[in-house]
């Protein structure tokens, strides 16, 4: 699957899950904590694209460059996350359980698709080095 179609899937299950959620739960919060889970949701949309991103890049490469993107991306996607969370609570003040609670979630989901589309990607009979 293509980055341009993988982001199409992911911003299309964002907003529909979302807007699922909206006469379910998000409506009776408050406005913070409204905006404290569209922010999760959209640091989990981020990240799902990032990580789609180096593994489509790392696809054709020698095995030390798919580790080091896949790896090396894993570890500065987290510290990027962090920082973005810490932002969003301490110079934006968003509410931490609606925050957490919505990334989580969103993470969650974005990695079961990216492994099944990923998984798909393997040719079957084709052995793991």
């Amino acid at each position: 699957m293509s980055f341009g179609r993988y982001a199409l899937v992911v911003l299309a299950i964002l907003a529909a899950t979302l807007g699922l959620a909206w006469p379910l739960g998000l409506r009776g919060l408050d406005p913070r904590a409204r905006w404290a889970a569209l922010a999760g949701g959209a640091l989990a949309a981020t990240n799902t694209l990032a990580a789609y991103a180096l593994v489509l890049w790392s696809a054709g490469r020698s095995t030390n460059a798919f580790m080091g993107a896949v790896l090396g991306g894993m570890v500065g996607r987290m510290g990027l996350m962090l920082l973005a969370v810490v932002a969003g609570v301490l110079a934006l003040g968003l509410p931490k359980v609606p925050l957490a609670v919505s990334l989580l979630s969103y993470f969650v989901l974005f990695l079961v698709i990216e492994l099944a589309i990923l998984h798909k990607r393997v040719p079957a009979g084709v052995p793991v080095r």
